[in-house]
C-alpha cells in the first residue's frame, strides 16, 4: 500500500514506515511561537529546567499579533521573547515584519519538513510540501528545547479539484465551499490533501489560502504536493537547493475523496458567527457595511493587494465604510509601495496598517463597535473575533472584500465583469485566474 503525503513526511522523520493512526515520535524542522503563545511556551520550558533552543535558526518568535503592542502587558510579554532570543540564539522576527505564517513560508520552510507552531495556523506551510500544523505552547516547547515532538499520524482526506474559476471567483471561494460541504469538524485531526488539475495550474499564493484555512475545517495539516510551481516559488526566495519532490504515491489509501468542479463555485461568504454557516453571494441579500478588511495570513499577500487595487483604482470607497488593508509583510508592503499599489489604495480612502495580525484577532487597530458589521478577508469569523461580542463577521475573498468597499453592502465582484461599456472596471489581466 502506497503512502499519502503527511504518512511519507512523518516516515522520514521517524526512521521507519508508519501509517495513519500510529503514535510515533518524530524529528522537527522549524518551530514558532507568537507573542500570544510564547511566553507561555517560554514560562513551561524554564519550570523544567530546558530553557535552549536545540536548532535556533528554525526557531523563530515572532510578535505579530500586538504589533505594535497596544498596552503594557501586552509590551512585557514581547520583552520575554526578545529575551529569549537573545539568550537561546533563537530568531526574533520582530514588530512590523509580519503576520508568522507569511514570514514562515517567505524564509524558513521547504518541502519535506516537519514544522509546528503554537498557533492553529501554522498550517499554511503545508502548501509548500510539508507538514505543518498548530500544537500547544507546551508541546512546541519541548520541540524547541529537543528538536522532538509526538503526534498521531493523521488519516487524509483528498480533495480533488478540477474545471477553471469563474472570473470574480478564487481560492477563498473554493476553500469557504469546502467550510460548507463539510462543516467545520468534517475533517477533525486529519490531513487534507489538496491536487487536481486545479491545483496543479494554482500560483503559491493561492496555495497558500488553502492550506491556511485546513484548520477551519479540523484538519490537521493541510498538505499540497511540491511541483515545478513551487520549485520556482523557493528560487524566488533564495531557496532552490531546498526543494524535493513531495508527493502522494498513487495507491495511496485515503479515508475520503472529495470531487470538486471549480468551475461551478459562485463567489462564496461565511456568515456569523461560524465559518461553515455558508452562502452563495446571490443569496445573500442586502448586508450593509461598516468596515472591511483586506490582509492577514490568508488574504494578505501581494497577489491579494493587487486585485483590490485594480479594483479601486480611481475610485473611493464608500463614505459609510472604514477601508483597513494590512500587508501580511514588510517585504510585501515594500512590493506595493514600488508597485504603486499602496498609493491606489490610500486614494481610494483606505487606511494602510503595519504588517501584523491586528483587527483579525481583534487585539486593536480595527475593533467592532456594537452591532457593526465587516467583511473580511480573513480566515475566522467567531463571535467575539475582532474584539467585540457585539460585532459580526463575514469572510469573503480580496475581490469580494475591494468591490464591497465601494458600494457599502456585500457585492458579487463578478458584477466588475458585467458592468456597462461605460463602467466597466477590469483587473489587470496579468493578475487575473
Amino acid at each position: 500500500m502506497g503512502k499519502t503525503i503527511a504518512e511519507k513526511i512523518i516516515s522520514e522523520h521517524c526512521g521507519k514506515d508508519v501509517n495513519a493512526g500510529e503514535f510515533v515520535v518524530a524529528k522537527v524542522d522549524v518551530t514558532m511561537v507568537q507573542d500570544g503563545t510564547g511566553p507561555l511556551t517560554i514560562e513551561e520550558i524554564r519550570k523544567i529546567n530546558l530553557e535552549q533552543a536545540i536548532n535556533p535558526e528554525k526557531t523563530i518568535l515572532f510578535i505579530d499579533h500586538a504589533s505594535p503592542s497596544p498596552r503594557k502587558e501586552l509590551s512585557n510579554s514581547h520583552k520575554v521573547l526578545r529575551e529569549f532570543a537573545k539568550k537561546t540564539g533563537a530568531v526574533l522576527s520582530d514588530v512590523g515584519e509580519g503576520v508568522c505564517h507569511q514570514r514562515l513560508v517567505e524564509d524558513f520552510v521547504n518541502p519535506g519538513e516537519i514544522v509546528i507552531g503554537a498557533d492553529s495556523h501554522t498550517c499554511t506551510s503545508g502548501a509548500l510540501g510539508a507538514f505543518a500544523t498548530g500544537m500547544g505552547s507546551t508541546d512546541v516547547g519541548i520541540a524547541i528545547a529537543l528538536g522532538k515532538t509526538w503526534l498521531k499520524v493523521p488519516e487524509t482526506i483528498k480533495i480533488d479539484v478540477i474545471g477553471k474559476f469563474q472570473d470574480g471567483v478564487y481560492a477563498k471561494d473554493l476553500i469557504l465551499h469546502l467550510a460548507g460541504m463539510i462543516g467545520a469538524d468534517g475533517a477533525t485531526y486529519k490531513a487534507l490533501e489538496f491536487s487536481g488539475e486545479t491545483i496543479d495550474k494554482m500560483p503559491m499564493s493561492d496555495r497558500f489560502t488553502l492550506s491556511n484555512m485546513a484548520v477551519e475545517l479540523g484538519a490537521k495539516a493541510g498538505l499540497i504536493a511540491s511541483d515545478e510551481t513551487t520549485r520556482k516559488y523557493l528560487v524566488s526566495r533564495g531557496r532552490e537547493d531546498k526543494f524535493r519532490e513531495i508527493f502522494a504515491d498513487d495507491d495511496a489509501f485515503y479515508s475520503e475523496v472529495i470531487e470538486i468542479d471549480a468551475s461551478k463555485i459562485l463567489p462564496t461568504i461565511s456568515c456569523p458567527h461560524t465559518v461553515d454557516n455558508t452562502i452563495t453571494v446571490d443569496k445573500i441579500g442586502n448586508v450593509k457595511l461598516d468596515q472591511v478588511f483586506i490582509g492577514t495570513c490568508t488574504n494578505g499577500r501581494i497577489e491579494d493587494l493587487r486585485i483590490a487595487a485594480d479594483i479601486l483604482k480611481d475610485k473611493k470607497k464608500h463614505p459609510d465604510v472604514r477601508l483597513l488593508i494590512v500587508p501580511a509583510s514588510r517585504e510585501i508592503y515594500s512590493q506595493a509601495l514600488k508597485e504603486g499599489i499602496i498609493k491606489i489604495l490610500v486614494d481610494a480612502g483606505a487606511n494602510i496598517l503595519a504588517p501584523g495580525c491586528g483587527p483579525c484577532v481583534g487585539i486593536h487597530a480595527g475593533i467592532l463597535g456594537d452591532d457593526e458589521v465587516c467583511l473580511a478577508t480573513q480566515n475566522r469569523n467567531f463571535q467575539g473575533r475582532m474584539g467585540n461580542p457585539k460585532g459580526y463577521i463575514y469572510l469573503g475573498s480580496p475581490a469580494m472584500a475591494a468591490y464591497s468597499s465601494l458600494t457599502g453592502y456585500i457585492s458579487d465582484p463578478r458584477e466588475i465583469y458585467t458592468l456597462n461599456a461605460a463602467q466597466r472596471i477590469y483587473p489587470n489581466e496579468k493578475y487575473i485566474h
